[in-house]
């Protein structure tokens, strides 16, 4: 059964979505501050954490910066940060420190039962056929099966977000991945209104890796979606 984490200072909230995790198949333990979170997550073995923005004695923020700093498996672990309804400040912020999705308060137990396979779905993915573990396009290469990649020879860390998003991009190459495509194959669920998370990510992804300053290999169209260029190009 896979285990998750939750670090809420709720403590009904905790319980009643304790309960309807236990009965969706999902095991669940719950902390209600943010060093007990961080604690939590680096003593335990957990497949994802649902992480809100404001907690005591240390912010969800903090928790996230620290847990995505910190060694392996915790800062590999997926993150849905709880947010603020039309907070899109927290929201963006979220993903730049690593968070691998967001669910603006108040939401459905169902709905976050939704983005937590969603995300369990996109860490434990794996290519069936070896022959595809491996890309290299350009300076970029990526081993899909020992998780890595390595830009112009310097290894790059990437949340399992920005890795599937690298990945998706590469393996289409020289073609456009629309940004509905990508919400469907990298988030695990439909592009919503407004929705900046993919932005966000690709920005963060396109930091990483200009090792070199000198640009990197994502290109934007505008109003279509997303290019991983070939050196050619």
């Amino acid at each position: 059964m896979h285990e998750i984490l939750i670090i809420d200072d709720d403590v009904e909230l905790c319980e009643l979505v304790s309960e309807y995790l236990k009965r969706e198949g999902l095991s669940a333990n719950y902390v209600h501050s943010g060093e007990e979170g961080v604690e939590a997550a680096l003593g335990g073995s957990y497949k994802a954490i649902v992480l809100d923005v404001m907690l005591p004695s240390i912010g969800g923020f903090e928790v996230l910066r620290r847990l995505r700093a910190s060694a392996p498996p915790a800062s590999e672990t997926p993150v849905i940060m709880l947010t603020a309804r039309g907070d899109e400040v927290d929201r963006v912020l979220g993903l730049e420190l690593g968070a691998d999705d967001y669910l603006p308060k108040p939401f459905s137990s169902r709905e976050l039962v939704a983005r937590i396979r969603a995300v369990l779905r996109r860490s434990q993915a794996s290519p069936a056929d070896a022959e595809r573990n491996k890309l290299s396009v350009g300076g970029v290469e990526l081993d899909s099966a020992a998780h890595t990649v390595i830009c112009q020879n310097v290894p790059v860390e990437l949340t399992s977000v920005e890795f599937k998003l690298v990945e998706l991009l590469m393996r289409s190459a020289g073609e456009v991945v629309a940004r509905e495509e990508i919400a469907q194959k990298v988030l695990g669920r439909t592009l919503l209104p407004f929705d900046r998370s993919i932005d966000t990510h690709v920005s963060n992804l396109r930091r990483k890796l200009d090792t070199t300053g000198e640009g990197d290999p994502i290109k934007t169209i505008r109003g279509t979606g997303y290019i991983f260029t070939r050196p050619s190009e």
